[in-house]
């Protein structure tokens, strides 16, 4: 089973001590136009076993345009052009594609890669602080989320650093952040998608 999340996020930046994780948030909404940063997922099952394990690079600018590459163990490649979702697997050569409103709805890239309006969509609630990170979770106020809640987690010094999402089969999602770069400038290639020549194109 491939577990993706599409997904674009992002801030290198400092927070100031007194600032609960709700606010480190809205903090980046606001302040974040673009991010890079390298990262690992992790699927877990019901009792906490590693199913699945991913490593890739991810980046975004707002709004909606996002770029996640999965480098191992498999290759796939995830673009939001703004208009479109694409989802590229070049073992099974397929692409998928769907308009992006549908692909995120209320998803963890809505609240990071959307607009500021994040209560619009998420229900946010602080989550006391763990190992030195403080912690909100972020509720789908819809029905059409893949996941029934999201957490993250920022320090002091490099903001979002962590997120885990809890679907309905009780599987997690956990990614870690790294090598962050705050608000690079991206060249307009970095967010367009072609389908590979040959590729079964599947959706719009």
């Amino acid at each position: 089973m491939k577990v993706i999340f599409a997904a674009a996020m992002l801030l290198f930046m400092p927070f100031s001590a007194h600032a609960g994780a709700i606010e480190k948030l809205k903090t980046f909404i606001a302040q974040t136009h673009s991010a890079e940063a390298d990262f690992t997922q992790d699927v877990l099952d019901q009792n906490g076993k590693r199913i699945q394990n991913a490593t890739g690079v991810m980046q975004f600018q707002r709004p909606g345009k996002f770029r996640w590459t999965y480098q191992k163990p498999y290759e796939q490649i995830i673009v939001g052009d703004g208009r479109k979702f694409w989802l590229y697997d070049k073992d099974l050569n397929q692409v998928t594609v769907k308009s992006l409103d549908a692909a995120l709805g209320s998803s963890p890239a809505a609240l990071l890669a959307g607009n500021n309006e994040i209560e619009k969509g998420f229900v946010l609630k602080e989550s006391g602080t763990r190992e030195g990170l403080d912690w909100l979770e972020a509720t789908p106020r819809g029905q059409d989320s893949s996941f029934s809640s999201v957490y993250m987690a920022f320090n002091d010094k490099a903001g979002l650093v962590v997120m885990e999402l809890d679907d309905a089969f009780g599987h997690k999602t956990v990614l870690h952040f790294s090598n962050m770069r705050a608000n690079p400038k991206f060249p307009a290639r970095e967010f367009s998608f072609t389908p590979p020549e040959g590729a079964d194109v599947v959706g719009e």
